[in-house]
Formats: C-alpha cells, structure tokens, sequence
C-alpha cells in the first residue's frame, strides 16, 4: 500500500544531511513552506545551500535557518525586502553568500533539472555581470547566455491538501514556485493543511501528482 504521510514534522525532514542543496517554496511568506524549515533547525543540517525566490522574511523559516547559522549560500532572485533583517545582517557580516539569479530564469533552470535537460539559452543577462563566466551564443543575430539546470537534493513544499499518494491541490497564489520544485529535486518533502481520503480530490484539481512526493505531513486541520 503507497503511504507517503509521514506522523511529525521531525519524520519529514528526517535524513538531510550538511551540504544539501535545498529548494524552498514560496514567494515572499505566500506558499513558504516555514514550519519544515523550523524543523530542519531542530534536525541540525549545516553547510546548506538554499534556492528560493526571496532570501527568508522575519525571523522563523528560512530566516530562522539563516539566523541559526545553517545556510552557506543563497541561490534567489530578491534576496533583500522590507523584514530580510536575517539575509541583510549575515551578508554584510560575510558569513552567506550569495548568487543572485532572474525570477524567470531560476525557475527555468528548475524546469530544465525536473525535464532531464542540459540547460537552455536565454537573452537575460548578456552583457552584465550575470554572464560573466557563462557561454554566450549568437543565434539569429541575438546574443544569448547558456543557463545550466538548477538541481536540489531536497525540495521543503507546502500545499492545500494531500491524499496518502503525495497528489497536491495549492490555493491561490500559494502554488506559485510549488509544483516546479516538486519536480526538480531528489526528495521531495511537503506540509499541508489536509490529508484526505483517496478519491475526496478532483483529479482535475490535483497540480502536483503523487509521483513527485515523497513525504506528506499534516500542518494545522485534521489528518
């Protein structure tokens, strides 16, 4: 019997280990999956590299992890907003680093690991610091810039609701970078409001299928 519903949030991010390469979703605290990243602070990885939109707000979830002293890089396209003190005061300390990539361009990049492509050519960036180091190409008279797939070891998600297969329905703007990193990363770890029954979704509902997830845990409403 496929069962992918973990019992605590510490069971979800059970496993990770130094060095992971973690995609997290979100756009701004809209869809940030915040409550397993606070466990990811009790589960003690170190020496992580984030990939996320925005580089953590406040001071819980991914700024949580930034504050506890986890993160060595950030991978994100607005590292700095009105509350990411967190990002902010490590930065200028030198003790993150950062690179600093296009919203559309990381998401790509996301899409080309989750399609088991090599890369793709895009226009944003040529001629910047962007660029530097990177291959550029002429087609059709226009300059491009090679973008090589962006890849997680493990991806933190957060969803609406779930059935015990992993298949996730999002609300609203939430979904946002949700279903791309779901696709894109070796584990695949998602909260959620509501675990239903098998067949209480409406496949048509259903954005992210089963196949994608690996975990499932129960955050706030019944299991």
């Amino acid at each position: 019997m496929i069962d992918k519903t973990v019992a605590s949030l510490a069971e979800a991010v059970a496993g990770i280990k130094d060095g992971a390469t973690i995609l997290v979703a979100g756009f701004g605290a809209v869809g940030a999956p915040d409550e397993l990243a606070d466990a990811l602070i009790e589960q003690g990885a170190r020496d992580l590299v984030i990939v996320s939109n925005n580089a953590g707000n406040r001071s819980n979830g991914l700024a949580g992890l930034i504050i506890a002293g986890r993160v060595r890089k950030v991978i994100c396209s607005y590292p700095r907003s009105t509350d990411s003190t967190a990002f902010d005061d490590a930065f200028k300390a030198g003790k993150i680093e950062l690179e600093l990539v296009p919203q559309g361009t990381i998401s790509e990049r996301m899409r080309c690991a989750a399609a088991g492509l090599g890369g793709f050519y895009s226009p944003v960036g040529v001629g910047t610091k962007l660029a530097e180091g990177k291959e550029l190409r002429e087609i059709d008279g226009r300059a491009y810039v090679f973008e090589k797939p962006l890849k997680g070891d493990v991806a933190l998600l957060k969803a609406d609701r779930a059935d015990r297969w992993g298949n996730l329905t999002y609300r609203k703007s939430a979904r946002n970078f949700n279903p791309t990193m779901a696709m894109a990363a070796d584990l695949s770890i998602v909260q959620v409001r509501e675990i239903v029954q098998l067949g209480a979704l409406d496949p048509e509902a259903i954005v992210t299928p089963g196949i994608f997830i690996d975990r499932v845990v129960a955050v706030g409403g019944r299991r």
